[in-house]
């Protein structure tokens, strides 16, 4: 059976890796999904042209 200091242990690092990911990894993420999308619709408009009816 687990002690009380290892189940204390374990509430701790899941506490910290909760706050990690809340954090710094979601909005990085986050920050990381709408700057690649923006990205590839910059480069794409670079090769194919900017929206709109043809000329």
């Amino acid at each position: 059976m687990p002690s009380m200091d290892d189940s204390t242990r374990r509430v701790r690092k899941e506490t910290r890796l909760f706050y990690f990911l809340i954090i710094v990894l979601f909005p990085l993420l986050s920050v990381a999904i709408v700057g690649g999308y923006g990205f590839f619709v910059w480069f794409l408009q670079m090769l194919l042209g900017p929206p709109g009816p043809p000329n």
